[in-house]
């Protein structure tokens, strides 16, 4: 039963030629449909299971998956994709596949755009994105379709059929997690919702955590919580959240939708309400360091590095191993506080 099955072992049983069982095998060149049914049946008899490592070697096709994120230097939220992309290669070096990382500026759409019209004349046979701007990643990922690449999204989600898979966390349900914790340390009042540094109506990322947060309170109705949201940009988000707490003394809770929550949490810690509640996203240092000095209530870890991994992974199995692509590869929500942040660290 554990024999190591040929294919002049399989074309005995079959009783075809050793050039029609390769043809069944391989999927190339015509057969009969009765050769083809017998040597089927050899195949689930035998429980035959192809080499595919070895074929892929075989034919000596390289693989190429282009990484598309934004630049770390603007944002160091993506700086461990560095270390997933590095982990992904050191573990897929011995088979044939190219990987290689192109960056675009976070904060400019026209960036996004230049660099995936680059990687489209590149035609590599797989992409992984992260769709930072929305509207501009959905008609790319029809132009990559147009030219049978192989799209994978991590981090935000686009919803388009053509995207073959997704990794990442279930951002609606990520809000609903911040919520519950808020209704949890913030007394009965006014909680904000912070978007910082991003074009909203183009950020599904945030959309989708705000409609987390907002669904869970109005779905309680007892809730005895006031939800508002400030949406800040760059340039002026000092003044403008200085300002909005000098309107809004009766603030309890500020939910943070990006990275940026250090910013944020600074100004509160040294306004005169410093005793604001405040849940935000990501594990960079500076969140650290305020989570750790109990100026930041919770962090919610997106993991990154994970994401990216998973991405590649993923289409490693597709291309070397056969299998098909799911449609995504949803991460846990990790709930940070000061208690659990050293497990978390590298």
């Amino acid at each position: 039963m554990n024999k190591k099955h040929t294919i002049k072992d399989i074309a005995q049983l079959a009783g075809v030629s050793k050039g029609t069982v390769d043809r069944v095998l391989h999927k190339r060149g015509k057969v009969s449909q009765k050769a083809l049914e017998s040597v089927n049946a050899v195949l689930s008899e035998i429980e035959y299971e192809p080499n595919l490592i070895a074929r892929n070697l075989k034919i000596n096709k390289i693989y190429t998956i282009s990484v598309i994120l934004p630049d770390p230097s603007f944002d160091s939220y993506w700086q461990p994709c560095f270390k997933g992309i590095e982990e992904a290669i050191k573990e897929f070096k011995a088979f044939n596949l190219s990987i290689k990382t192109h960056y675009f500026n976070p904060e400019d759409n026209k960036s996004f755009i230049t660099v995936n019209e680059t990687v489209l004349n590149l035609a590599p046979d797989a992409v992984l994105l992260a769709p930072l701007f929305y509207k501009e990643a959905l008609k790319l990922v029809e132009k990559y379709n147009q030219k049978k690449i192989v799209v994978n999204t991590f981090n935000n989600q686009v919803e388009s059929n053509e995207i073959k898979h997704f990794v990442g966390q279930d951002l609606h349900r990520s809000g609903r997690v911040a919520a519950k914790l808020m209704e949890a340390i913030a007394k009965k009042g006014k909680i904000t919702i912070i978007h910082i540094d991003e074009k909203f109506k183009n950020a599904i990322h945030m959309q989708e955590k705000e409609k987390g947060f907002r669904n869970y309170f109005l779905e309680n109705a007892n809730s005895e919580y006031e939800i508002t949201t400030l949406k800040l940009k760059r340039t002026n988000y000092d003044t403008k959240l200085n300002d909005f707490l000098q309107e809004n003394k009766d603030l309890s809770g500020v939910f943070i939708t990006t990275s940026k929550s250090y910013q944020i949490a600074k100004i509160i810690n040294e306004s005169a309400n410093n005793k604001i509640s405040i849940i935000g996203y990501d594990l960079l240092d500076k969140n650290i360091d305020l989570l750790n000095q109990g100026i930041i209530d919770f962090l919610i870890n997106q993991n990154p590095k994970q994401q990216v991994y998973l991405g590649i992974s993923s289409l490693v199995d597709h291309f070397i191993f056969g299998k098909e692509l799911s449609n995504e590869t949803l991460l846990p929500i990790d709930i940070i506080n000061s208690e659990n942040a050293s497990y978390y660290i590298e």
